[in-house]
C-alpha cells in the first residue's frame, strides 16, 4: 500500500504522545496502564488507514485496542480519527510489526488481527508474509495462552497459505468462511480494502485459529 505523503505527519504524531507512540519499547509489559482501564487486550497487525481498528475500539468499549502500522501516512490517518473520536480504549503504535516482541511482553496480548496483509505472491518472498511461521512464533510470544488469530483477506491464494501455515504450525483452525459476506457472520466490521473489495463481488476469506503452543502457568 502506498500512500501521498501528508505534509506535517511527523509533526502531528510527535504532539500527540498520549495516542501514539514511535517507539512502545518502554511500555512493555505496561500496555494496560496507557488505558483508562485494565480490560483484555487486542492489536490489529497492519492496520492501513485504521477504518477497522477504530470502528473495533467504538463498538466494543469492554476491550482495549493497539493498532500497529509501520508506514507514517497510514497511522497518521488513524490518529486524525482517534484525534477526532478520542476512544480511551484505543492506542496506536508506529513501528515494524516483526519486532513485537520488543514491545509486549511474554503473554500479555489477549487477541491479534491481521487484515487484508500484503499478499508478497513471489516464493522468495514467503518469509515476508505475516502467517508465515516466524511472526506466528512472534504472535504466540506475546499472546496468552490459548489466544486467537484471526485473519481476513480478499487473496485466494495468501488464504490457502495461511491455512496451510497455521496448520502446520500446530494451531487449532476454530473457524474457517470462503465467503464472508455471503455467510451469517455478525458483526463484521470492514476495513477499507475489504469495503472496495467486496462492492466489486470479490468474496472475503477469513480464519480464526487458536494458538496451542504455550501452557498457563
Amino acid at each position: 500500500m502506498r500512500l501521498r505523503n501528508k505534509p506535517g505527519a511527523k509533526e502531528t504524531i510527535l504532539q500527540h504522545p498520549n495516542y501514539i507512540l514511535t517507539d512502545g519499547s518502554d511500555w512493555k509489559g505496561k500496555w494496560q496502564e496507557r488505558f483508562l482501564k485494565a480490560q483484555p487486550l487486542h492489536i490489529e497487525v497492519g492496520s492501513g488507514k485504521g477504518q477497522f481498528i477504530v470502528e473495533m475500539a467504538k463498538a466494543h468499549p469492554e476491550i482495549n485496542y493497539i493498532g500497529i502500522e509501520m508506514q507514517t501516512n497510514a497511522i497518521i490517518s488513524i490518529l486524525e480519527k482517534q484525534l477526532e473520536e478520542q476512544l480511551p480504549n484505543l492506542q496506536l503504535l508506529l513501528v515494524d510489526g516483526a519486532d513485537l516482541t520488543d514491545y509486549f511482553s511474554d503473554g500479555e496480548v489477549d487477541q491479534v488481527y491481521l487484515n487484508f496483509s500484503d499478499p508478497w505472491p513471489k516464493t522468495r518472498h514467503e518469509k515476508r508474509r505475516l502467517t508465515y511461521k516466524t511472526f506466528l512464533r512472534t504472535y504466540e510470544t506475546i499472546a496468552k495462552p490459548k489466544a486467537e488469530l484471526h485473519f481476513k483477506t480478499d487473496n485466494q491464494k495468501l488464504f490457502e497459505y495461511s491455512l496451510a501455515s497455521v496448520t502446520w504450525y500446530g494451531m487449532t483452525l476454530k473457524k474457517v468462511w470462503l465467503d464472508l459476506h455471503a455467510s451469517d457472520f455478525e458483526g463484521n466490521i470492514m476495513t477499507e480494502y475489504e469495503e472496495k473489495f467486496s462492492s466489486k463481488g470479490q468474496p472475503i476469506y477469513r480464519l480464526e485459529a487458536i494458538f496451542n503452543g504455550k501452557e498457563a502457568e
